[in-house]
């Protein structure tokens, strides 16, 4: 479920990128590309490659022998930390494991980039001010998401048996298991206005509370 969900969410954000393309560079035929159809194929492709990637590594580290201490110095049972605690050579894992981070973190992270290039160059090619802030405004929560996931995930899966990695991977591990999820539903809402208008008047709320009025 782990592997599953973590690699959903690799392609679900290249999805997002792409989707922020079409509406930044091409908003006159977006509802004509992005339209149900493609959504939910998009939707099916993000679960199916999650769903691949974890009935390949799962049951390929699962098998492994862990014959000395069974004790994981990590938070979880990631594939990189049981790779580590296995008492047998684990270059095919290794190789796997090599070649899934690059399918699903390394090539992610380049289409996103690079969809982000074409939609700097669209905007700044923008004349009005509140038309470039916009269009900034569109992007800067996904951006925000992909830098909180991606700078801390990378760091624990392209480098498996690098010792400094694995103590560092300690912290990136609670970092994008616990942090990032916490923060995602905040990060996209606090665009909407509702969410706004809602914390402004739970503010307010609390400012004119009679306990604020006692206090003061």
């Amino acid at each position: 479920i782990y592997l599953l969900l973590g690699a959903t969410e690799c392609v679900l954000l290249v999805v997002m990128a792409l989707d922020r393309y079409v509406a930044v560079c091409h908003p006159l035929q977006y509802t004509t590309i992005m339209h149900n159809k493609v959504c939910v194929q998009l939707a099916i492709l993000a679960w199916s490659t999650g769903l691949l990637q974890s009935l390949i590594q799962a049951p390929a580290t699962l098998r492994l022998p862990f014959c000395s201490s069974r004790m994981i110095d990590s938070l979880l049972c990631e594939v990189p930390t049981l790779i580590q605690l296995s008492s047998i050579d684990t270059t095919y894992n290794e190789i796997q494991l090599s070649v899934a981070s690059f399918i699903l973190l390394v090539v992610p992270l380049i289409i996103i980039l690079a969809s982000y290039g074409a939609i700097a160059k669209a905007v700044l090619r923008i004349k009005s001010a509140a038309g470039q802030k916009k269009a900034f405004g569109t992007c800067t929560s996904h951006l925000l998401v992909v830098s909180l996931f991606y700078g801390t995930v990378t760091g624990v899966y392209l480098q498996p048996q690098n010792p400094y990695a694995h103590e560092r991977g300690k912290f990136l591990t609670l970092f994008y298991t616990v942090v990032t999820p916490t923060l995602n539903p905040l990060i996209y809402t606090l665009r909407n206005k509702e969410v706004k208008g809602a914390l402004m008047r739970l503010g307010r709320k609390t400012r004119d509370s009679p306990h604020s009025s006692e206090d003061s």
